[in-house]
């Protein structure tokens, strides 16, 4: 397949992929999150696409994405008050909301559920795509499934070129990581799925949020979330994550490093800005300052596909202080390590 590139300030080209999206073929966008493999939401065989181009499970549920709120009504079977709030408070922005779909919704979209997730991206570009193709967009994020999450047209091109229609380039995405995935069909909703909305900014709207205590879930139990289930995020390395207190962490990574260079291994080590110069590792990537939480979670994909370029055997992690947007970013790492972490008693 030949992939086209196309700038987001073309008009002529920006039409083009606009009309090929509504007529059933695969565009990827930037949203203010990730880029997004975006397909007509109302067509079964171009949502069958992405599946295909992504190599996505069949049981992951996508996310449909509309440009105005009037076009909600015709997705889902009824808008909760709290959803109501919600919307008033954050769309467009990073919140993917759960509702009970209606019939327009196909089966594929919601993996045999009965319930959609919605959102309105805030990025211009995605909004004008939506509007452009005048239909409802199914979109998961633009790379090969199980990758980490593209934030940039490059990465959409290293996943995905050949394999769809068309990549509109708008620039880097300042969130950088998924949205936050809130269920509001219960009485008290639940994040499914921590992202750039945080806990503590839909608690100052709805009060009581609850968080789902299965973030993450394994066997024949159907997702009902995008990221709730299978490896995502993952560089191609091994990856290993290291909590505890910072000296600690940077004592236990450098001895990780040293033992793993013996085995003749290339070695990377994920840090704070502050932490960098602790580490004698083959690949040092500072993923930020542990001060400025949005600027490590706007990397953080960047840094992990940094790791694959430099070709390292494994990866040693600091971890990150799970309040506000740093819960979506150590959901990400916890997924992308899947699940190894060494945890540090004390100073030891």
């Amino acid at each position: 397949m030949n992939t086209i590139i196309i700038n987001g300030a073309d008009d002529e080209a920006f039409l083009d992929a606009a009309k090929a999206l509504r007529e059933g073929n695969l565009v990827a966008f930037p949203t203010e999150t990730v880029y997004g493999l975006g397909a007509n939401a109302l067509s079964t065989d171009a949502v069958k696409k992405i599946y295909e181009a992504k190599g996505r499970p069949s049981d992951n549920p996508l996310i449909v994405h509309i440009s105005e709120v009037s076009e909600l009504n015709k997705l889902v079977m009824e808008i909760p008050e709290a959803a109501r709030l919600l919307i008033k408070a954050f769309w467009p922005g990073p919140l993917t909301m759960v509702f009970r779909k209606s019939n327009l919704v196909p089966d594929i979209i919601t993996a045999g559920l009965e319930t959609v997730a919605v959102r309105m991206p805030d990025s211009p570009i995605a909004q004008r795509l939506i509007k452009e193709a005048g239909v409802p967009v199914a979109a998961p994020s633009a790379n090969l499934s199980g990758r980490p999450s593209p934030t940039t047209y490059k990465h959409v091109m290293d996943d995905l070129y050949g394999r769809i229609d068309y990549i509109i380039d708008g620039g880097p995405c300042q969130v950088g990581v998924e949205s936050t995935v809130l269920d509001v069909t219960t009485d008290i909703p639940i994040i499914l799925r921590p992202g750039g909305i945080t806990l503590e900014m839909l608690e100052s709207v709805l009060g009581k949020v609850n968080t789902d205590s299965v973030l993450e879930i394994k066997g024949n139990i159907k997702p009902r979330s995008p990221g709730m289930k299978y490896r995502h995020y993952s560089p191609k390395a091994e990856m290993v994550l290291i909590s505890g207190k910072a000296d600690a962490v940077a004592e236990k990574i450098n001895k990780l490093i040293s033992e793993s260079r013996k085995q003749g291994l290339r070695v990377g080590v994920l840090t704070s800005i502050e932490n960098a110069n602790k580490y004698d590792a083959d690949v040092i990537v500072k993923a930020g300052s542990v001060k400025h939480a949005e600027q490590i979670a706007a990397g953080l994909y960047d840094s992990l596909r940094t790791f694959d370029e430099e070709k390292v055997d494994i990866i040693y992690s600091e971890t990150f202080e799970e309040k506000g947007i740093g819960r979506a970013i150590m959901n990400r790492l916890k997924k992308a390590s899947s699940g190894k972490i060494i945890e540090l008693k004390g100073d030891n």
